[in-house]
């Protein structure tokens, strides 16, 4: 049975970019962030948003992604309204992906709120990607091109690094992209797994 590496990190850690690395080496990668874009822009979702949000932060019937941050990540309970209708869709886009993956010994499931949701309950595996928060907030500012101010209420939202390490098998620490590699590459020894397996 395929096994799951569940991989986060907080907002800026860089996640992306070891998920990224773990492809290159031949292991299957899942972005919740992408599978949440997607299901996002399904009717049965986007439904459950306008009633729970409301029809303003639609344009043109076109779901505004900046509008609907500014209102959850000033605010948990609104936050978690949103989780509620975009977990279980995750979940359920998780499950066809990795029926599709099936002949493969290990795939990585990247999530930011992977405690935070819950979901590392599911992973055989868990690993936290993480970085000076000064690095990180940079990384963020100039990405996103967010104030410091948005970064900083985003952080508030996630787990602490500490929080996350304590229920973490491994952690990658991302500032020094060519050091975070070598220790995916020595993960993958330990996991020992075989590498670009069809």
């Amino acid at each position: 049975m395929t096994k799951v590496i569940g991989l986060t990190g907080g907002i800026g850690s860089g996640k992306t970019t070891i998920a990224s690395y773990f492809r290159e080496l031949g292991v299957p990668v899942y972005i919740a962030d992408d599978g949440g874009k997607n299901v996002m822009q399904t009717e049965e979702v986007t439904d459950q948003i306008k009633t729970i949000f409301g029809t303003g932060i639609f344009d043109n019937n076109v779901l505004n992604r900046g509008k609907l941050a500014d209102i959850v990540f000033n605010d948990k309970d609104e936050l978690e309204k949103l989780n509620a209708i975009v977990h279980p869709a995750v979940k359920k886009d998780f499950e066809k992906w990795l029926e599709q993956h099936k002949n493969f010994d290990y795939v990585v499931y990247e999530a930011a709120i992977l405690f935070e949701s819950g979901r590392y309950k599911e992973c055989d595996v868990v690993i936290t990607v993480t970085a000076p928060e000064e690095v990180r907030i940079e990384r963020v500012m100039k990405r996103d091109s967010n104030t410091k101010e948005q970064v900083l209420n985003r952080m508030k939202m996630q787990w602490n690094d500490e929080k996350r390490i304590s229920k973490s098998n491994f952690v990658i620490n991302n500032n020094n992209l060519k050091i975070a590699k070598e220790e995916v590459v020595e993960i993958l020894k330990i996991l020992n797994i075989k590498q670009n397996r069809s």
